[in-house]
């Protein structure tokens, strides 16, 4: 079961990654949602249920067109 939860999360991941290069933002916020992106990639590699929440943090902020704050700001603890 882990693994299918590893595979699912990498598949949302390479989506969103997708999803982050083709944005319509400037410059700046682009920078931001692909940092946030990158650190929630990264930490995925610990804990995939905390990554997997915290993409669907990051996907929500997209779908509603919130501008995403620097340093995961929107993001409880």
């Amino acid at each position: 079961m882990t693994e299918e939860l590893h595979v699912e999360l990498a598949r949302r991941l390479k989506q969103a990654h997708r999803r982050v290069a083709s944005l319509n933002v400037d410059d700046d916020e682009k920078a931001r949602v692909a940092g946030r992106l990158i650190a929630l990639t990264d930490a995925s590699k610990r804990d995939v249920g905390r990554a997997s929440h915290r993409l669907d943090l990051l996907l929500a902020d997209l779908d509603a067109g919130r501008r995403l704050a620097p340093d995961d700001q929107n993001e409880p603890g």
